[in-house]
């Protein structure tokens, strides 16, 4: 079934869908792809779903198939929600029409890496909550499917506070904060101390523990980029973990103070300064950032 809403917040139309067999999903799909292919000056809709629901959609569609744009959920969602945030950005840039003008049925990987632990899911419902601010300006229209045999209940109860067409849509920056309240776990007794995070040492510390070269390089990176955009640290930072997955906590006394930090596209092909976290959210895993009324604390974790 599909709610919508009866006022219009943004041109960004962000709905949500939720089924439970393959004829809901039909019912919920088909007159939203419909409703694409009559819009004025928008490109043909596109379907991101899973393979066996593209499947259902073509044979549904018949010839109108060819006025749809299909892509396999597991060929858009490949990464962290930031990566998803840079995934439908550049598509956008490159496919839309006018001011973003689009329709796009989007179903979330649940059976795979979005929804393989709590705290991917957690960081799936941020990226559904900030999606409203991060598309605000575009005529988008995105529907997201939530196949309640491979979500499940809590997640879909989530996701409905991420969409502004149900009635218990809560404000992005306050659902981001709330996510932002559990506390982190403390770091371990043998972590590491680095009295300054410099790429090098962070380098040559990820490859003694076995992490390869090449990752090792984009992990140092990602450290040394949110350094240089926290300005100065306050005192040591820790590194601990086992590859792949290595961590690094930097702690500054600067404020960040924007739930959106780090997932803004930079306007460019690299970074400006003070981009950091845009990068170190692409290359990490997870990027957790907890104020309080000393400072930041910023832990990345590579995988």
């Amino acid at each position: 079934m599909t709610t919508r809403s009866s006022s219009v917040r943004s041109p960004f139309d962000h709905r949500m869908a939720v089924f439970g067999s393959d004829d809901e999903f039909l019912a919920a799909a088909l007159p939203f792809l419909a409703e694409g292919r009559a819009a004025e000056g928008a490109p043909p809709p596109v379907a991101i779903a899973a393979p066996a629901r593209l499947d259902l959609l073509r044979d549904a569609l018949g010839d109108d198939a060819e006025d749809v744009t299909c892509i396999p959920h597991t060929d858009w969602y490949t990464g962290s929600a930031a990566n998803a945030v840079a995934q439908a950005a550049g598509y956008l840039a490159g496919h839309a029409g006018p001011g973003g003008r689009m329709h796009l049925l989007m179903e979330p990987v649940w059976n795979g890496r979005a929804g393989r632990s709590v705290r991917e899911t957690a960081e799936w419902i941020r990226y559904e909550a900030l999606a409203n601010l991060l598309f605000a300006p575009m005529a988008t229209t995105a529907l997201c499917a939530y196949d309640t045999r491979t979500a499940g209940d809590a997640v879909v109860a989530a996701a409905r506070r991420a969409h502004p067409d149900t009635d218990v849509y809560t404000d992005p920056a306050r659902l981001a904060a709330e996510l932002d309240a559990v506390p982190l776990a403390p770091p371990p007794p043998g972590a590491r101390p680095l009295a300054a995070p410099h790429a090098d040492a962070v380098h040559a510390w990820a490859v003694a523990r076995g992490l390869p070269e090449a990752e090792a390089e984009l992990f140092a990176t990602a450290v040394a980029e949110t350094a240089a955009a926290l300005g100065p640290l306050t005192g040591t930072a820790l590194l601990w973990g086992e590859p792949p997955a290595c961590v690094c906590e930097l702690r500054s006394a600067r404020r960040v103070g924007d739930p959106l930090a780090g997932f803004v596209p930079p306007p460019g092909t690299r970074p400006a300064p003070g981009q950091g976290l845009w990068y170190a959210r692409q290359v990490c895993a997870y990027v957790d950032l907890r104020e309080d009324g000393e400072g930041t604390t910023v832990r990345l974790q590579y995988a």
